[in-house]
Formats: structure tokens, sequence, C-alpha cells
């Protein structure tokens, strides 16, 4: 297999916005979803950027997600929203329901809006993260888009790996962006290693008699495991039901598996929370304060053979940097496909070198 591929974001934007306008969706739509899937790249999130357009452009292909939605503001409080969706992709359908929370949260100090008739919109951290431009804190909760984890002790596949992202803004560092799956690895780590032809480490996935699960590509024989036992099960619970049931949206034996069906729609539930940083005081000495915190962890002592202490979102800062100036790899695997995807849609190739 050949070398990896390095592509400049401005080339792989151009890519995917291409390839949904083929898709027959509306051009800002498509320079949108294309924005937020590079940027899912820039920031390391690998399992949620490119590698997902494939698998997109084949439900949009099959009817599954819907080309021209109207996404609409269902039922709403001065400091609270319920959106629908209409079967968009996922990303236009968050993006808008952050840009409410956000505008609302402007006004009133916080707000909290859940979204229904939703799809996979990449990883939490984009969303949670839009907030901070406006000195607010942002929350995000998903339904994940396919069941891969049972309830603690059980073999019935009625969780996903539903994730959390939380960011909080800095003065001079930047800001602690948190984003989590409620399992050991993220199923997107999992679709990975089987694409890459790797093994997984014990610890992220069991068979159903129990035993530690390390090839991915039998990742239908077992499932996912919960961070910290019960715990995360638990945590995936709550969230499923902040994230869709509480917005009419599915949950537990209700959710499709996107990787399986192209055809049904998922009505995946998410939300997101904007918090104005000014209800509660001064934003520069809130933000001082976490310049501090941030200083008092990386500067702690360390266990042996330990090089650093990092900060949620640290590792995810620096890559965009280096990214950004050195470009985006594409693993061969990947680049094979988005070839094979260029030449079924009939647009340009993903140039890199």
């Amino acid at each position: 297999m050949s070398e990896r591929r390095i592509v400049t974001s401005g080339a792989l934007h151009g890519f995917i916005r291409a390839a949904f306008e083929a898709c027959d969706l509306p051009a800002e739509h498509a320079e949108r979803i294309a924005g937020l899937m590079v940027e899912a790249d820039l920031i390391g999130a690998d399992n949620h950027g490119v590698f997902r357009l494939p698998q997109y452009v084949r439900r949009i292909k099959a009817g599954g997600v819907a080309v021209q939605p109207t996404i609409a503001v269902l039922k709403e409080t001065d400091a609270t929203a319920l959106v629908d969706g209409d079967n968009a992709m996922g990303h236009l359908v968050m993006h808008r329901a952050a840009e409410i929370a956000i505008e609302k949260a402007a006004r009133r100090g916080v707000a909290w809006v859940g979204a229904r008739n939703s799809n996979h919109a990449g990883p939490a951290a984009l969303y949670a993260s839009m907030p901070l431009a406006r000195d607010m804190i942002g929350l995000y909760i998903a339904v994940g888009n396919a069941n891969h984890m049972p309830p603690w002790g059980g073999i019935d596949m009625l969780l996903s790996t539903n994730p959390i992202a939380i960011a909080v803004p800095a003065l001079e560092e930047p800001p602690i962006v948190l984003d989590m799956a409620t399992s050991v690895a993220a199923y997107g780590k999992v679709k990975g290693a089987a694409q890459r032809g790797e093994t997984m480490p014990e610890g992220w996935m069991m068979d159903r008699q129990g035993r530690p699960l390390t090839d991915p590509k039998r990742a239908d024989e077992g499932f996912v495991l919960p961070i910290g036992g019960y715990k995360g099960y638990a945590l995936a619970l709550l969230f499923g039901l902040l994230a869709g049931t509480l917005n009419g949206a599915a949950m537990g034996s209700e959710v499709i598996d996107f990787n399986a069906d192209d055809k049904s729609p998922t009505n995946t539930g998410q939300l997101v929370v904007a918090l104005k940083l000014d209800a509660f005081g001064p934003v520069d000495a809130f933000k001082r304060s976490v310049d501090r915190v941030i200083r008092e962890m990386r500067g702690s002592a360390r266990l042996p053979g330990v090089d650093a202490i990092r900060v949620p979102g640290e590792q995810s800062h620096r890559r965009r940097r280096e990214r950004l100036a050195g470009g985006i790899p594409i693993h061969p695997a990947l680049a094979a496909q988005l070839d094979k995807l260029s030449d079924q849609l009939e647009i340009a190739p993903l140039a890199g070198t």
C-alpha cells in the first residue's frame, strides 16, 4: 500500500463541498458541512471528518438523508428550544441549534436547545466550542448513531457510546475542550482500526462470553466497554434520556444503526447548552482563573516515566496548528476510498502530496 497522502485544508474543503454538491445538496449547505468536517480533521478527530464522507454519500444516495431539508424550531421559551432537523445532515442541524443557543444565552445568560430528526454530526467538540467566541461555555451531548453497548452486565445492544463535550474559555491559554464517549473507545476508533488493518488494545471491546476482543473486523461479535464500568453505563443512559428521549428522538431499541441501514431516518437526538460567563462575574477574571488552573495542572509533579501532564483539548489545539501549516494526513486505505468516490460522483480527485 502506498504512503499516506498529505492534503491542505483548502483542498480537502473543496473536495468535500464538491462531493455534497454532486449529491444535490444546496451549495450553502455543502459549504457549511465541508467546513465542519475539515475542522474535525484539523483537530485530529480523524474518524469523524472526511473518513465519514463515503458513508454520508452512500446514505444520501439511498434516500436516508434529506437533501432539501427545512430545519425548524418546534417549541421554544426565552431560554430553551426544540429543533426539528427534518432528517438533514446532522452538521446543519447542530450548527443551527448552537446558533440558537448562543442567541438565547446572549439575552438570558443560559440556553438549552435540543434537536430531533437529526443525523450524525461529527465530533462533539465542534458544537461545544461554538459558544467560545461569544465568551460562553458550551456543552453538547448526543445519542450515538448505532448501539454498540449493552446495559451493565447485559449483552443486548441498547445503548450507544453517547458522547459529551464541554468547552471552557481561557484568557492566554487555549480553551479547555473535553470531548469523550461514554465508552472506553468511541466506535469510530473501532471502524478506523478496521480500515487501517490494526488490532485494538484489550479493554476496548468484549465478546458475548466476556472475553477480550481485539480484532476490529470481528466487532459485530461483541460490544464496546463503558468507561468506569457501571458508571459509564449510567452516563450513557442518562445522556440518552437528555439528548434523545427528552427531544422525542430515538433511544434504546429505537436507535437505527446507520452503519448497516442506509435508508431509514435515524431520528438522532442531540442537545447544546450555552452559558454566558458574565452572568456569573467579570469575564476576564474568570478566564484568568482558568489560565491559573491550567498552568497548575500542567506544572504539577509527575509520576516516573510521564513526559507531560495535559488538559483536555491541548493536543487537539496543537494538532490543528500543525495541520494548518503542514497539511492533513490521509491514510492510504481512506485515500483509495476517496479516489473511488470521486470517480463515482464525477468530481476532481482529492489532490495531495
